[in-house]
């Protein structure tokens, strides 16, 4: 089933929202590939879909770090067990399993859990640097810089 965005898992900031939502497409085009049996594209979306999440995480724990948020530490070992989990699937998908649909699963429900709960929970605390960066004019090209570092 392809998730749909709902207000619910907006979190009050712009780059943060369209970046879970491209990984939000990056499922449902698991699923569309999938749902046609065809190898070839559920390895290419696998592909880009680590590639993505890899980069979107390492933002977002940039701008944790930059706000001071206190729970930096946690929520990057949450990203990294993530992270070893969908390799795992890779590998077996590398080795020929199928492993499209347990694969769909797994991202689905955790994206979800994780903007829910564990994003949610660093809002406070990076909204309002990121807000003070991006009105800043000394510091306005941060965000670009970082922006610029992890999505090429």
């Amino acid at each position: 089933m392809a998730i749909v965005w709902t207000s619910d898992l907006d979190t009050g900031i712009t780059v943060i929202d369209q970046q879970h939502r491209r990984i939000v497409d990056y499922i449902n085009q698991m699923e569309g590939a999938q749902a046609k049996q065809d190898r070839t594209m559920v390895g290419k979306v696998l592909d880009e879909l680590v590639d993505y999440t890899l980069s979107h995480f390492a933002f977002e724990e940039s701008l944790q770090e930059e706000a001071g948020y206190r729970f930096v530490k946690p929520h990057r070992k949450v990203h990294e067990l993530f992270v070893r989990r969908v390799n795992e699937y890779r590998d077996r998908f590398n080795a020929g399993e199928n492993v499209a649909e347990e694969t769909h699963k797994l991202l689905s429900a955790w994206l979800i859990n994780h903007i829910k709960r564990d994003d949610a929970d660093y809002i406070s605390s990076v909204k309002p640097q990121l807000d003070a960066i991006t009105t800043d004019d000394r510091k306005e090209g941060w965000v670009a810089r970082a922006l610029g570092r992890f999505f090429r």
